[in-house]
């Protein structure tokens, strides 16, 4: 063999790797992704087997969403302390009985209590995730470009999840949903062993079970008020002053601890960090408020029954997985910054363009809102996300990561319990539609406008 030939093999051997671990973090996207898709779309069937309400309905989603964020904080730091494959896979494998439990939940408290368990497995894969593209691609470009595949795989779920969905309600019933992501989380698993290089970065810090509970009371207790709020505004006011007090006491308790603490509060002084991370919650808030509603009110006004839903919503999903591997090398040659700003007027336009169609007969105004959205999406989450996790050393992978996913949860959670809330106000249908469609487009205009600050002085 020529010297040559000596050098370029490992070269090779380390490039193939590379791209068998992205297939692999890719395949955890697609788990969470599709799980959340099928279930939004799913509401309708599942509330009239068990007979329950929009309250209800908004806790099998947000049972999800909420455990889901009130964990990444942890699922990120037990990455960052014990290895971030084995926190990949322990996540893999407890969403895998998480989605066995959905499929034969008896009731509708069960299905929420299995949701948040399948919660749980997010929680602990999805930061994994995204650390371990942090440690493995160290140049920027090229984690731009990792980032970007990465990103368009939420894209690709929505546009599988949604019409795959469909069509197994359809023809199996809801239950038959949580069976599809079985096979993914499975392959994400075995995977990860070959593909997956091991790394932790401990560095004297520890478990931190004061702030992590306090965190859990903080964003519990605000996803409750704001899915409380027109039912019973006393009990949801009571709770939004808890969350506000917990959340006192949580940052309190951080700045005792330093560079030791769950989330060291010193990450939040670089100011790229601050405005990618509320960027990234404006844009969950709006944009899960969308899959929330659109197919909701399609459905209750007759317009579209299940599978015809499923199938309406995937403009925004075709295009963001289209625009999304696209999104690391244009930012490269047009700057970070405008990526993310423009990404982000280009959401909002079509969450307005969305609410302004909500009393028209035809859908080609949804349509194009659909497709203006996933287009604004693809060329701005890649960016957000790297510009998140770049902007902090790669020891603190794990737990810049989980923060990044606790903006989007966060975002999610809160987006569609507040938007869910404005359009039970309104007795739903197309005016609720449309005010939650307003309220939505202008938090994702705020989002956007901290991201264009926040980049200013380096630009």
């Amino acid at each position: 063999m020529s010297n040559a030939a000596l050098l370029s093999s490992p070269a090779s051997a380390v490039v193939k790797r590379r791209w068998l671990s992205l297939v692999t973090l890719c395949l955890a996207i697609l788990v969470a992704q599709i799980d959340t898709a099928v279930v939004n779309l799913a509401t309708r069937p599942i509330g009239e087997y068990f007979t329950a309400g929009v309250g209800e309905l908004q806790w099998v989603i947000d049972s999800y969403n909420l455990m889901y964020a009130v964990l990444l904080l942890t699922g990120g730091l037990l990455a960052d302390l014990y290895g971030r494959r084995r926190i990949f896979m322990s996540g893999a494998a407890i969403f895998t009985v998480a989605s066995l439990l959905c499929a034969v939940a008896p009731s509708a408290s069960f299905l929420i209590g299995a949701r948040a368990f399948a919660g749980l497995g997010a929680a602990l894969l999805i930061p994994a995730s995204l650390a371990i593209i942090r440690v493995v691609w160290h140049d920027p470009d090229e984690r731009g470009r990792a980032l970007g595949i990465w990103a368009a795989c939420n894209g690709l779920a929505m546009a599988i999840g949604p019409t795959l969905g469909g069509l197994l309600i359809q023809q199996s019933g809801w239950r038959s949903i949580f069976l599809v992501v079985v096979p993914l989380s499975l392959a994400a698993l075995v995977l990860a062993i070959p593909s997956i290089p091991e790394s932790s970065d401990p560095q004297d810090r520890h478990f931190d079970a004061p702030a992590q509970l306090l965190g859990a009371v903080a964003l519990g207790c605000l996803a409750f008020a704001a899915i409380r709020s027109h039912e019973a505004p006393v009990i949801a006011v009571t709770a939004l002053v808890a969350s506000m007090m917990a959340l006192a006491l949580f940052i309190k308790v951080e700045a005792k601890k330093g560079a030791a603490a769950l989330v060291p509060l010193d990450i939040f002084r670089i100011r790229e960090f601050r405005g990618a991370i509320a960027a990234t919650a404006g844009m969950t808030f709006s944009m899960y408020g969308v899959l929330f509603l659109l197919p909701l009110t399609w459905q209750s006004t007759g317009r579209l029954d299940v599978a015809e839903a499923g199938i309406a919503l995937m403009p925004m999903a075709l295009t963001f997985a289209l625009v999304s591997p696209f999104s690391g090398t244009l930012a490269a040659k047009l700057g970070a910054r405008f990526m993310t700003t423009g990404g982000g007027t280009i959401i909002a336009g079509g969450i307005l363009l969305i609410g302004s169609s909500a009393h028209h007969t035809s859908l080609i105004l949804a349509e194009a809102g659909l497709a203006l959205t996933g287009l604004g999406m693809g060329l701005a989450t890649g960016p957000l996300t790297g510009a998140a996790v770049g902007a902090v050393a790669a020891v603190r992978s794990g737990t810049a990561s989980a923060l990044v996913n606790v903006a989007r949860m966060a975002g999610a959670t809160i987006g569609v319990a507040i938007l869910g809330a404005v359009f039970a106000m309104t007795r739903g249908g197309p005016d609720g539609l449309r005010l939650a469609m307003f309220i939505g487009g202008l938090v994702q205009l705020a989002g956007t406008a901290s991201v264009w600050i926040s980049g200013k002085r380096r630009h």
